[in-house]
Parts: C-alpha cells; sequence; structure tokens
C-alpha cells in the first residue's frame, strides 16, 4: 500500500470522488453535503493523497488549511468493495502525521449524522478525536457530526 500526493482529476481519482458525492446527496439534503467536488480539492490550502495498491485505488482523502495552526480532514473516501484493508486507517495517520509537521494544534473534521458514517467516526475516535460543536464556517446542523483532535 503507498500514499502519494495524487491530482483529484485524475480518471480514477474523480470516479471515486463523484461516487462520494453521490452518496452524500443520497444522505443529507444539499444544504448539509459539505464534500467538496473536483475543483474544490484542487484549492491552494487543501493537499490531497490517494492511497494505491499496485494500480487499485483503495482510497483518498485531503487536508484543509483553516489556520496556520488549524487543520481540517476532507473527502475521506474508501470504495465501497475494498474497504476494510486499513486504506483510511493509513491514510488518516498520513493525514495526522502531515498536520503535525505543519505545526498544527488542532485537527478537526465534519462527517454526516447517519447511521451510513458511524464506522468512519468509530475510525475518527480511535485515533483520538472527540467530538464537538461547529468550527470555522460550519453551522450546527442534525445532518453533521463535528469532531476534533489537540495534536
Amino acid at each position: 500500500m503507498r500514499i502519494e500526493l495524487d491530482d483529484p482529476g485524475r480518471a480514477d481519482v474523480l470516479a471515486l470522488l463523484e461516487e462520494h458525492l453521490r452518496q452524500m446527496h443520497e444522505l443529507s439534503p444539499p444544504e448539509s453535503v459539505h464534500a467538496l467536488d473536483v475543483n474544490g480539492l484542487k484549492a491552494p490550502t487543501i493537499t490531497f493523497w490517494s492511497v494505491r495498491e499496485g494500480n487499485a485505488l483503495l482510497g483518498c482523502g485531503a487536508l484543509k488549511e483553516l489556520s496556520p495552526v488549524h487543520g481540517e480532514v476532507k473527502s475521506m473516501r474508501t470504495p465501497a468493495a475494498l474497504r476494510r484493508r486499513g486504506a483510511g486507517r493509513a491514510l488518516l495517520a498520513r493525514i495526522l502525521q502531515e498536520a503535525r509537521s505543519r505545526g498544527y494544534t488542532r485537527l478537526s473534521l465534519e462527517t454526516g449524522s447517519a447511521d451510513a458514517f458511524l464506522p468512519a467516526q468509530r475510525l475518527y475516535l480511535s485515533v483520538g478525536f472527540t467530538y464537538c460543536g461547529p468550527f470555522a464556517d460550519y453551522q450546527p446542523d442534525h445532518h453533521s457530526v463535528f469532531m476534533t483532535l489537540a495534536l
């Protein structure tokens, strides 16, 4: 398994991101979908990685700089057929490593509140994230769960 900086517009990554956005819109109303599209993931404040095994894309994720000391985990996704291989955990470890190397003191994230998001919440809890209120520009929303980790 290798984790590398990648282009969110790469064909297989783009397909995974489109799957991600489709599912987010199936599970939450439009105003509660905070997933970024490919253009959003190309912003200068975002670093984007993919996880691969051979030529197979196992997942993707990003780190967004909110301030010089605060980052946000974005677009963590693994294809449904390739889950439970450790790609998400490995990618999250890489994002944590990068956040620490940048000197961030806090890393936060927003995920959904539906049952489909419970595995993601368990992953984040397992590395020390705790539930919190909205951060940055987010507003309270019963479709969103906010989590944070002091680094």
